[in-house]
């Protein structure tokens, strides 16, 4: 029995309708940009995995690490424990940060980084005696997990409809325009005093179909924020380590967050590990002889040291001169591509920032079930690139290891695409 087979009988994937489900290519091996299938088949990954791979499949620095961290020490609880790679990513990630944080909270995945810092915000106004600030702002079209409190958070869309009245309350404002963004205030003014947190997606929004906004409106909203006293959350899981151009999107603003949320490419995308960070503010509030303020939250697997080991090893290959070169590079292709792009009537809002390049299929509904997602995979899938659309929103993300002629592929396997779209 094939492995495809095999794993009918037993798997439910993510993210994905169960009855006429398509077989999974059984995927062997990686290298760099490369996934290498079980019938030989070679795809470039032009997502990184889910925007998690930075630095390419299988890298061999980063899986040394992790070896020779395995022989000396897997796991240790990390309630009365601490470890030398846990201290150290802290100590490494915390100058990096966008504004000025002081504590790392380790967890296991994206979502969980941002329960944790909801929590932690929410607390933060109990801690302080005012009770009343219990409300989150988010932005419409939001995603921030698929845990409870992420999903509370994020848009009320597909991804939440069979949980709506389970949600907590929330206050939605629109990503900042020039036409809107007056408007936005006056909600935040409105209810100042009971909102706890204002959490975002620094300049792109990603489940949401790769959104982009403004940064010079979005540091005028978060001066609004500020102002109320509202505790800032970035949620920087995708965003973070690089792929916006910078290395943390929030170095496109001014004002800075007091918690942010870190994950997928943390790791470099070889293992499961969460980080939220606080400033003093933030933390200053659980230093307390009252017993009832400690922030009880925690994973098994927190700041598992060989997942620590591996975000050290990927933040070693991402601060070399050679990556941000890459990264570089990659972002002026985008650009480049998007020009090119320009004036295909088959597409619309054609948009790069960083290393992200997104746009829309100008043919049925844009949301996230529109099936034309299905037939592009596919169509590249059988060109030997791997790309997974939005719905209507096609987007690449590539590993910043990925080679010029690699990328040029992409670029043609999506032209091809667009092309063989005109003609149906």
């Amino acid at each position: 029995m094939s492995l495809a087979s095999r794993d009918r009988q037993v798997i439910w994937h993510p993210f994905t309708q169960q009855k006429n489900m398509a077989p999974p290519i059984p995927i062997v091996k990686g290298s760099g940009s490369l996934l290498f299938a079980e019938d030989g088949s070679a795809y470039i990954d032009a997502v990184s995995s889910w925007w998690v791979n930075l630095h390419g499949h299988a890298h061999p620095y980063i899986a040394e690490k992790i070896y020779q961290q395995a022989l000396q020490l897997e796991q240790v609880i990390f309630a009365g424990f601490t470890h030398e790679p846990a201290v150290a990513l802290a100590e490494r990630l915390l100058p990096l940060l966008p504004g000025n944080l002081s504590r790392v909270f380790y967890s296991d995945n994206g979502s969980t980084s941002t329960e944790v810092a909801l929590k932690m915000s929410i607390q933060y106004w109990w801690n302080k005696g005012e009770t009343g600030r219990k409300k989150i702002l988010a932005f419409k079209n939001a995603y921030h997990g698929d845990t409870f409190g992420a999903m509370s958070v994020s848009d009320r869309s597909v991804f939440t409809l069979a949980f709506h009245d389970l949600l907590f309350e929330v206050v939605f404002i629109d990503t900042p325009t020039k036409e809107n963004i007056n408007d936005s205030k006056t909600v935040i003014q409105q209810y100042a005093n009971e909102i706890a947190a204002f959490i975002y997606e620094p300049l792109v929004q990603g489940a949401g179909g790769m959104k982009m906004y403004d940064a010079g409106l979005m540091d005028e909203l978060l001066a609004a924020v500020k102002q109320s006293n509202i505790i800032c959350i970035a949620d920087e899981v995708m965003t973070g380590f690089g792929r916006t151009g910078k290395l943390f999107a929030g170095e496109y603003m001014i004002n800075k967050p007091d918690i942010i949320c870190l994950s997928k490419g943390l790791t470099g995308g070889t293992m499961a590990l969460g980080v939220t960070a606080c400033n003093n503010k933030i933390y200053e509030a659980y230093v307390n002889d009252d017993a009832y303020k400690t922030f009880f939250h925690g994973h098994s697997f927190t700041a598992n040291p060989l997942a620590c080991t591996a975000a050290l090893a990927s933040l070693d290959l991402l601060e070399k001169e050679n990556c941000l070169t890459q990264i570089e590079w990659i972002t002026a292709s985008n650009k480049q591509f998007a020009a090119a792009l320009a004036g295909n009537k088959n597409i619309k809002d054609i948009r790069t920032l960083g290393t992200i390049l997104a746009f829309e299929i100008a043919k049925g509904k844009d949301e996230y079930l529109n099936n034309i997602s299905a037939v592009i995979t596919q169509m590249a899938i059988d060109k030997d690139v791997y790309i997974r659309p939005l719905g209507n929103t096609v987007y690449i993300m590539p590993p910043y290891c990925i080679r010029e002629e690699e990328l040029q592929k992409v670029y043609e396997v999506i032209k091809f695409i667009l092309h063989q779209l005109e003609l149906t």
